[in-house]
């Protein structure tokens, strides 16, 4: 142990970290950047805060405040000691409604400031798109704004007070009148009034630079004010009051249409008159689906506010009626509003994307310049991104003046970076030129700190030199950000990884075959650290259940990017540290949609998995479970399902069953059905059905197949109803199709005599545990047999969602080399779409029964619901299925060391929904895991929509 982690360890009652884990977590934030910092600490109170500062002053150590890592422009990087506010200082410490303030420490999150505040009918005015993860103390670090700032202005605008330590450790209190100052920070202003009172440009969104104008007399000598914006290199807020405002009752959001982005950039100064509460912007590369907006290749989100419903929509209705627009739409309805908003949330993540899939990065992320100047500057901005070879899609808050955009620069070699650098500064001068902010939201940090001479003249910025060291006169805080700053092509995160491809098992086809740039994807803005999933949503499950940034899907990116850099994490695919991090990802897949940018970790922990435990012993679950096909095989052939369940239910075997294949001593053993599925089939009496229907191949997953047959036997009632041929897959090889289905004539292969009957499977559970080249040999098998079917026009139905989910990403990234890999995925329908595109005139029965469950976390990621809700309403079957996951997710819940994580998952939004259903509601779950976990942990049976439709099939015939 260090002398400077022992002394830390001493001085705090907070965390200290100085293991390899919690220092990777914290070597980026949504940056460019990348600093590898010497340890973390999670201080408790100001008091701690205070030790940590004295500590690292004695020892030459900076420190770096951190709250959600969401910043953009590196300053919650470094090298030093760096705070961790989220797991203790997260309090909201008191809320006045009658004073409209509340009094809040620095890693609270500002969603739950917003909750608390809603039901005084109040909210704090800044929102910016990661409201859900964002803290206080970033915010007032950033000076950050939102989307409603043309209303309630900057989070400068909406403090009072700071309680701050100072860089010497002295605890002051910021207020009005140099309330607070630090002793010769007066003297400083005083002897620069007619500099700063004629220095900074006259804009909503200037953030750049220090706010030393805040100090002047006519403004109030606010030092509070001042404070913000100052990235955390004068002091560490340890506590703030803020402002609240009054929150409309009813909103509306006109959506404006317009040819382009430079129509939407010229209106967007010419509705402000109205008093709307956002002007947002943005375009059509954008959007993943435009067909939810009005006509127009760009819109403005216009949002207005009311005393009633009337109010808010006849405000809207005088925007658009002034408006000049290709098309409009005006939406009251809350859920249509979230919906639509999310488009625009999303924005910082998709950006990061160009329409080809190419890569972009920030770095010019939030320029401002005057409303009315923002025409004219984004034409010169697209003009100069076309001289430089560039693209990049604006978006922002247009009201205001700001633009965000992610630009594809080549930040991966020297010519790149270079060019980057030529860039940024002639990018610089145009914003100077427009008389705008190089800062109009996020801050300088390093990505423009180095430009602010530029915008500021080189006196100003010596100013700002003098202020630092008033306040900071060691430069123990956040050293190399706003001045002194390190270059804007230093320290950038890409330059660790490798420049040759890794080799790997998946094809990563969205990513060129690259591992490093699929970890690349993620950026940071960590929508994985919402706290609560909102709606339909699922990612990232474990992190709510546990809050630790190791276990969402940011934190085990980081991991990953580090174990690729190998400076932190040296020992590759072997590191534990990722390993552990990995161990409690669900492979939910909830990630590869709910993610911005698609960050797929359920693959990249099975791509994982494969390598570290290539040549080694395994745990004991990968054999139990992740071989599951095999064993239930076994148990088939020989019948010995009731023996298996006889011992299962005894105490003493199920002990020693759970003991030596590592499975959770709290669950229980699922009980295997007497008679396969497939047996079933082959001896049920065959009901003839119309010849003209589509031919269905009905795949009989591991699950279906050997724990809920009674799945499979209802979809083969309901499909054949709707008059649609069923058919099984083939259980021998063949040489070559022919025919189109039952009863083809084709050449069997003779060695399949000597094998004996075989099955299909989706490798699933293989590639669940990471043995993947034990999936690929089934998956290889499964082609092989499935040959006959490719030959047809027919569809697979696959009925458990997880199975259909690996089939359609699955597969065809494992075998990326063979081309019925890609054959097969685009065969595979859910039981719901199979109903939908093949027996399209069919009506299933009315079931007209309330229904409370989970959508499948698969389902929900990869194969999409909508189908689903339209048969449930076609049905009758009315209500909505909880977001989130069951948190049994196939072999994770049943892992030893798993079941209170899992538990906490399920407990998330499906258990509650179900304890809460009123009387006849029907409990829907598709996939198997979801069923178990309402079994054992509600004693509640959930059934497969196929099972509903078909009980009803039989009521009513």
């Amino acid at each position: 142990m260090s002398e400077l982690e022992a002394e830390l360890r001493k001085a705090v009652r907070g965390e200290v970290g100085f293991d390899v884990t919690s220092r990777a977590l914290t070597t980026m934030d949504a940056s460019n950047y990348r600093r590898v910092p010497l340890g973390v600490v999670a201080p408790h109170d100001a008091d701690d805060v205070a030790a940590v500062l004295e500590v690292c002053r004695d020892h030459m150590v900076p420190v770096v405040a951190r709250g959600g890592g969401t910043s953009i422009a590196g300053q919650a990087t470094g090298t030093g000691i760096v705070l961790d506010f989220t797991r203790h200082m997260n309090g909201l410490v008191s809320l006045d409604p009658d004073t409209r303030t509340a009094v809040v420490q620095p890693g609270l999150v500002l969603d739950r400031l917003q909750e608390a505040a809603a039901p005084h009918g109040l909210r704090f005015g800044p929102d910016p798109s990661t409201h859900s993860r964002c803290t206080l103390g970033g915010m007032i670090g950033n000076n950050s704004c939102g989307s409603h700032s043309v209303a309630w202005g900057t989070t400068a605008d909406s403090v009072r007070e700071l309680d701050v330590v100072s860089g010497r450790g002295k605890r002051l209190r910021l207020g009005q009148d140099w309330a607070g100052a630090p002793q010769g920070l007066r003297e400083v202003v005083d002897g620069e009034l007619a500099r700063l009172r004629t220095g900074f440009p006259e804009l909503p969104r200037r953030i750049s630079g220090y706010a030393l104008d805040a100090l002047l007399p006519e403004n109030g000598a606010d030092v509070a004010r001042s404070f913000c914006g100052s990235e955390g290199t004068l002091g560490i807020v340890t506590e703030a009051v803020v402002r609240l405002v009054e929150a409309p009752r009813v909103r509306a959001l006109a959506v404006l249409g317009y040819g382009d982005e430079g129509a939407a950039a010229e209106a967007a100064a010419g509705l402000l008159p109205f008093g709307p509460l956002t002007v947002e912007g943005m375009a059509a590369d954008l959007v993943p689906s435009a067909h939810v907006l009005p006509r127009g290749g760009a819109w403005l989100f216009v949002e207005t506010g009311g005393a009633s419903e009337d109010e808010a929509r006849a405000r809207a209705e005088a925007i658009v009626r002034a408006a000049d627009v290709v098309g409009s739409t005006i939406v009251t309805d809350p859920g249509g509003q979230r919906a639509l908003w999310r488009i625009r949330e999303d924005a910082s993540g998709t950006a990061t994307r160009m329409p080809d899939g190419s890569e972009a990065w920030p770095g010019w992320e939030d320029c401002a310049v005057p409303p009315r100047r923002l025409g004219a500057y984004l034409r010169d901005f697209r003009a100069l991104l076309t001289a430089h070879g560039l693209r990049g899609t604006p978006y922002g808050h247009f009201g205001d003046g700001c633009i965000h955009v992610r630009i594809d620069f080549d930040l991966l070699t020297e010519p790149g970076v270079a060019a980057f650098r030529r860039f940024s500064e002639e990018l610089a001068e145009v914003v100077v030129a427009h008389g705008g902010s190089l800062s109009g939201e996020h801050g300088d940090g390093q990505a423009r700190a180095e430009l602010l001479p530029k915008m500021y003249g080189h006196d100003m910025v010596r100013l700002f030199e003098r202020a630092k060291g008033v306040w900071d006169p060691d430069d123990l805080l956040n050293p190399g950000m706003l001045v002194r700053p390190a270059p804007l092509d230093a320290n950038l995160r890409f330059s660790a990884l490798p420049r040759e491809p890794v080799d790997v098992a998946f094809g990563y086809p969205a990513d060129g075959g690259d591992f490093s740039a699929a970890v690349r994807r993620c950026v940071g803005v960590a929508k994985c650290r919402t706290t609560s999933a909102a709606g339909p949503a699922v990612m990232c499950p474990s992190f709510r259940a546990t809050g630790e940034e190791e276990h969402s899907t940011r934190g085990r990116a980081r991991l990953l990017h580090e174990m690729l850099a190998g400076e932190l994490v040296t020992d590759g695919w072997r590191s534990t540290e990722v390993r552990d991090a990995l161990d409690l990802c669900l492979a939910c897949k909830g990630c590869r949609s709910d993610c911005p940018v698609e960050v797929d970790m359920a693959t990249y922990k099975a791509e994982f998995l494969h390598h570290h435990y290539e040549g080694r012993r395994r745990p004991a679950a990968h054999h139990s479970m992740g071989r599951l096909p095999q064993w239930l095989r076994l148990v088939a052939r020989t019948r010995t399902a009731p023996l298996v369940n006889a011992l299962a239910a005894a105490a003493p075997f199920a002990w020693a069953a759970k003991r030596l294949g590592g499975i959770a001593p709290e669950r229980d053993i699922p009980r295997l059905a007497a008679r396969t599925f497939s047996r079933w089939w082959e001896r049920r009496e065959k009901t003839p059905v119309g010849t003209g229907g589509d031919l269905v191949f009905l795949w009989p997953d591991t699950f279906t197949e050997h724990l809920s047959p009674s799945v499979g036997q209802a979809a083969v009632r309901v499909l054949e109803a709707a008059g649609l041929r069923v058919a099984l897959p083939p259980t021998v090889r063949w040489r070559t199709p022919s025919g189109d289905g039952e009863g083809m004539t084709v050449a069997m292969d003779p060695m399949s005599l000597l094998r004996g009957r075989e099955r299909v499977c989706c490798g699933l559970t293989y590639v669940s545990t990471g043995q993947l080249d034990r999936a690929r040999a089934v998956l290889r098998r499964t082609l092989d047999l499935m040959e006959p079917v490719l030959g047809t026009a027919a569809p697979v139905v696959v009925l458990e969602p997880s199975c259909a989910a690996a089939l359609r990403s699955d597969l065809p990234e494992l075998l990326h080399d063979d081309p019925r890999a890609r054959r097969l995925a685009d065969r595979v329908l859910t039981f719901a779409e199979a109903l939908e595109r093949h027996a399209p005139d069919w009506t299933p029965p009315r079931v007209e029964r309330p229904v409370v469950g989970q959508t499948h976390c698969h389902q929900h990621a990869v194969l999409g619901d909508a189908p689903d809700r339209r048969l449930r309403e076609a049905a009758g079957l009315a209500g909505e299925l909880s977001g989130g996951c069951c948190g049994l997710a196939g072999n994770f819940g049943f892992e030893k060391g798993h079941y209170e994580v899992s538990v906490a998952c399920a407990e998330e939004q499906v258990l509650p929904a179900v304890r809460g259903a009123g009387e006849g509601a029907v409990v829907l779950a598709d996939g198997f895991s979801c069923r178990t976990q309402l079994e054992q942990l509600a004693g509640v049976r959930g059934r497969h929509l196929a099972e509903v439709l078909a009980e009803r099939l039989g009521a009513s015939g």
